[in-house]
């Protein structure tokens, strides 16, 4: 596939994935539990699949966890929204990165772009599990910039599942299904991960920042002793000739 085509299919997947966020109905908790009623003992596998296909596109995950939750029972519903989430994100994650690489890779150049990739793929799991943690940073989104940014899949996925277990199990354990409401301990639950995302987030800026002036000396050692080389042969050599 060439670089132009690779740019229409990605132009084209990005305007779907969009207007399916706007486009299909978000079903409500109680709707899902009037649908899973029918479904019996599939139900786990059909809001597994559910969760995973639908939130690849910017769709907030929150009632899918609030469903989890009210249909499964706190354990199940919560195996299941980690799981679903790994999934949805490694699909965001691969397709991003099967066509977005190539409009990346042509910026790379400028500082504002090679600085967002060497602090995100610097950092690793702690980076992606720190903006994982913090609620305002959007899901899908996040996997799209990582996909088409240097970050490994690996890194990727563990810090996507660690950053998102303590939301996930905060939404399912203590949402309102029923009713939609966020309850005052689930908001007081976003601020402490908001506020441990945020110390991990400074963490892996100075850590990069440190890393990248490391890698400055480390290059700018050899150069110099070659300097000093050339000058200490370049003496000797005045010398004999004397």
């Amino acid at each position: 596939m060439t670089r132009r085509t690779k740019l229409i299919v990605a132009a084209v997947v990005l305007a779907a994935v969009v207007a399916a966020a706007f486009v299909l109905p978000v079903p409500s908790p109680a709707q899902l539990r009037d649908w899973a009623a029918g479904h019996g003992p599939a139900t786990a596998l059909l809001l597994l699949a559910a969760y995973s296909i639908l939130t690849v596109a910017p769709i907030p995950r929150t009632v899918f966890n609030l469903a989890a939750g009210l249909l499964l029972g706190d354990v199940v519903g919560i195996v299941v929204a980690l799981v679903a989430t790994a999934i949805s994100g490694m699909l965001g994650f691969g397709l991003a990165r099967l066509l977005g690489r190539d409009l990346v890779s042509r910026h790379l150049h400028r500082k504002s772009v090679r600085a967002v990739n060497e602090r995100l793929s610097d950092g690793g799991i702690l980076a992606v599990t720190s903006l994982r943690l913090i609620p305002v940073v959007p899901f899908a989104p996040l996997g799209y910039c990582c996909g088409i940014l240097d970050v490994g899949w690996r890194p990727y996925l563990l810090g996507t599942v660690l950053g998102s277990v303590p939301g996930t199990v905060a939404v399912v354990v203590l949402g309102d299904a029923l009713t939609g409401g966020t309850p005052p301990a689930l908001l007081a639950c976003y601020l402490a991960f908001a506020l441990v995302g945020a110390l991990g987030l400074i963490k892996v800026v100075r850590g990069t920042a440190y890393g990248s002036a490391t890698r400055a000396t480390a290059t700018l050692g050899p150069v110099r002793e070659e300097g000093v080389r050339a000058r200490s042969s370049q003496e000797m050599q005045v010398v004999s000739e004397e």
